[in-house]
């Protein structure tokens, strides 16, 4: 049964405030069974999906960024494949390859792992920046190109990219394109001391990814976004999330800003975090609490900068601080 005929619709057909946060609620309840005390992060996760967004989670080995993605994907009901990232794989690995069959005289196209609602990118800068591009088209544009053909992917449709810090081992920085292609992200970090002792007893046994049950389908999700886009945005807000990217672009601090991109991202995410408190509205503080999830990644500090060791977070911090409040109308 989908979220549409669970909750109540507006007149419009789509689904109300309430019938959303009941779904993300029960989604995030379940990832919360596998991610123990982290529960921003598995916010921001939620505000990508509902979003149409993408996202990256980088932070060092061992701290559950594979765990949450596999937690997002179980769930919700609908198809999910992993590819692990390796120096050796090539873009057909990804992307999918057009196989001759010589009894039939024919040609015939063998999906990648790229056709899935969810895409878990493992370690995705350990492959070499050929085979990172293999995943350009699909995320800005929700389609594949191989051997002249277009193929269309399904919706939802989200990439979640794991990578290690750049300075680690065997690892390749992602191109700038790839990197504006995704709208956010976070970093999981350690657990408090107390969430670390009952992982103990909770994965000591089994993984408690082995207990977790779907709690929502794919079309529950695709009513979901469509639900977001309706969330409105007033005139001083739009203004206000365009301050915020244009500032970064005259930043002494950075050699690069972000892009126009970024800014339809911030917009997007913005609808999402507010329908996720209930709001049909956006205020100044969404764009606040989602500025360096959904900017940091996408700037270049300059050399001065890395010399005085400013990260792009702090330079987005500084920013949001000092720009003034819009009215929000």
């Amino acid at each position: 049964m989908s979220l549409g005929t669970r909750q109540n619709t507006q007149g419009d057909g789509l689904p109300d405030g309430d019938g959303v946060i009941a779904v993300a609620e029960r989604i995030r309840e379940a990832i919360q069974t596998v991610i123990e005390g982290k529960p921003d992060v598995v916010r921001i996760a939620l505000t990508v999906l509902l979003a149409e967004g993408h996202l990256l989670i980088e932070d060092i080995p061992g701290v559950g960024k594979t765990m949450l993605a596999k937690a997002l994907g179980r769930a919700i009901d609908c198809s999910v494949q992993r590819v692990q990232f390796t120096p050796d794989l090539l873009p057909a690995d990804i992307t999918g390859v057009s196989v001759y069959h010589q009894d039939r005289r024919e040609f015939e196209f063998n999906p990648g792992p790229v056709f899935a609602n969810i895409v878990l990118g493992d370690e995705i800068n350990r492959a070499s920046p050929k085979t990172q591009s293999a995943l350009l088209e699909c995320m800005e544009e929700m389609q594949v190109s191989v051997d002249g053909e277009t193929r269309p992917l399904e919706r939802p449709f989200m990439v979640v990219a794991t990578q290690n810090p750049a300075d680690m081992e065997g690892t390749y920085p992602l191109p700038e394109a790839q990197r504006d292609r995704f709208m956010a992200r976070i970093a999981v970090g350690y657990p408090t001391p107390q969430a670390e002792l009952d992982m103990i007893d909770s994965h000591s046994a089994e993984s408690p990814l082995d207990r977790l049950e779907p709690v929502a389908s794919a079309a529950d999700v695709r009513t979901m976004v469509d639900h977001v886009k309706t969330i409105h945005v007033a005139p001083g807000v739009r203004r206000y999330a365009v301050d915020l990217v244009t500032a970064t672009r005259s930043s002494a601090a950075l050699r690069l800003g972000a892009s126009p991109r970024a800014t339809i991202h911030l917009v997007r995410a913005a609808r999402a975090y507010a329908a996720l408190e209930g709001r049909h509205y956006v205020v100044p503080d969404d764009l606040q609490a989602l500025a360096v999830p959904v900017l940091a990644h996408r700037l270049l500090p300059s050399p001065e900068a890395r010399m005085e060791r400013r990260a792009p977070e702090q330079v987005v911090s500084e920013i949001v601080a000092r720009l003034p409040i819009p009215s929000p109308r």
